[in-house]
């Protein structure tokens, strides 16, 4: 008796794909945050996020970079520990504390980031600049198609799935 369910094929699965590609490009990266600088991707992401952003809460600093709360609750205790970060209080809400980078923080940020931005244009220099367009529109596609349909479900999903290419 045969299944009427298509089996999820990997290699054809985008979240999949997303997540490999993802991890090997973050891996890079974390290589020589974690030998040069000691920090982890996790607290790497939250200095960059914090360096472009100043003044977020760790929940927001969560929201922008779609990481877990309690991973960015650990990076921000680590961070704040190495005085990489600092925390100030909203003057207007006492309860909400705001977070920045140091002077510390800065100068190891501004040494990280020329280096991830060189990895970017290395990988990016594989893509003639019209699949780069096309590839930066299909993100922005993806990411506000994900951001909408975060409360799908399951039951929802409709038959059949994605439609692959020949």
């Amino acid at each position: 008796m045969s299944n009427p369910v298509d089996p999820l094929r990997l290699e054809h699965f985008l979240p999949y794909r997303l997540s490999v590609l993802s991890s090997l490009i973050s891996r890079r990266i974390a290589d020589v945050c974690e030998r040069e600088f000691g920090l982890s991707i996790s607290q790497w992401r939250i200095m960059a996020v914090l360096a472009c952003y100043p003044d977020l809460s760790a929940g927001e600093v969560a929201e922008r970079s779609a990481m877990d709360k309690v991973a960015v609750s650990r990076g921000v205790n680590t961070l704040l520990a190495s005085r990489r970060l600092m925390r100030s209080y909203d003057k207007e809400d006492r309860r909400r504390s705001m977070l920045r980078l140091s002077p510390i923080g800065h100068a190891v940020y501004k040494r990280i980031a020329p280096m991830a931005l060189n990895y970017e244009q290395s990988l990016l220099d594989s893509l003639s600049p019209a699949d780069r367009r096309t590839f930066g529109r299909l993100i922005d596609v993806l990411t506000e198609c994900a951001k909408t349909s975060a409360g799908l479900s399951l039951e929802s999903a409709p038959a059949g799935g994605m439609v692959r290419s020949a």
